[in-house]
């Protein structure tokens, strides 16, 4: 489709609803994408959870993982093999588990029968992160990466695209596009907090954008998912924008669930333990049912 670009803004026009992104935007009022990923319902009363570390740090933490986020509510479980940081410098903890990683998320995935989502970084990986992962998450740094979304897009595998911290509800939906483009219609939009000049607290990069959720909703038809814990930063804060972020309308909940958070490998400041984590589900009961939604 080769329309001129006449009018490039961050803010959406009629225009971009009808040139820019149509597969993305909402045919009527009522257009709600509707689909499941591995037996899992989108676009429906449901709010699935997403739990895990922020890393996949070694076959004992994602096993014990797998099998405490599952029996306490979890739909999906989470774990980065692949983990890009902001610097190229890497603490003792630290260490990728890549390959390993993929074959242990794996084994976890079929010992205690939950779907796994996991990064993909580079498109040389996409076979071995395919053979695991039920969605391939596109990290915010690669979300305008159109070459990659492309490959990604073309596996067929369910994709959460995820904003990038500097990026305009415009430009996310337009990434998007590159994906739904291919065919692929399976596409989770996850919200993971915005560069702001002020976040409250030092130690916290990022202020969830709750406001978006409301705003893509108006625009385009495909799930919404909330990270909460990579958006504050910081773990008193993930319970009530957890809570806010259902809400306001959230399809999906990303969380960063550690058994012992202060010795996570990375981010330490900003995941939840398992005792957190079933407070906080009970919790998330609630507040569906006030707008009509349900957790499980």
């Amino acid at each position: 489709m080769a329309i001129e670009n006449k009018f490039p803004g961050k803010d959406i026009t009629i225009e971009d609803i009808k040139t820019k992104f149509p597969l993305v935007a909402k045919k009527n009022k009522n257009h709600i994408s509707k689909f499941k990923i591995s037996g899992v319902e989108f676009g429906s009363s449901l709010v699935p959870i997403f739990a895990g570390p922020n890393m996949v740090e070694s076959y004992k933490l994602i096993m014990d993982c797998a099998k405490n986020v599952k029996n306490i509510g979890a739909h999906f479980l989470r774990g980065g093999a692949f983990k890009p940081l902001t610097f190229p410098y890497r603490s003792k903890k630290y260490n990728e588990t890549r390959l390993d990683g993929l074959k242990w998320l794996k084994e976890a995935k079929k010992k205690f029968d939950i779907p796994v989502i996991t990064e993909v970084m580079e498109e040389k990986f996409l076979d071995p992160v395919c053979d695991v992962a039920d969605i391939l998450q596109i990290g915010s740094r690669n979300m305008q990466n159109f070459p990659f979304l492309t490959a990604c897009a073309k596996t067929g595998k369910p994709i959460m695209l995820k904003r990038h911290y500097g990026s305009s509800l415009r430009d996310w939906l337009g990434a998007a596009e590159y994906i739904l483009y291919e065919g692929n219609k399976k596409v989770l939009l996850c919200e993971r907090g915005v560069s702001v000049p002020h976040t409250h607290r030092s130690t916290s990069r990022f202020l969830l954008d709750l406001q978006v959720i409301p705003a893509a909703k108006e625009i385009t038809h495909l799930p919404i998912i909330s990270d909460p814990s990579h958006a504050t930063f910081w773990n008193p804060w993930v319970s009530p924008m957890t809570l806010a972020s259902v809400a306001a309308g959230a399809d999906g909940i990303m969380l960063e669930v550690h058994p012992d958070p202060k010795n996570s490998a990375v981010d330490p400041l900003q995941p939840i333990n398992y005792k957190e984590f079933k407070m906080l589900v009970k919790k998330m009961n609630k507040i569906a049912k006030a707008v009509d939604r349900k957790i499980i």
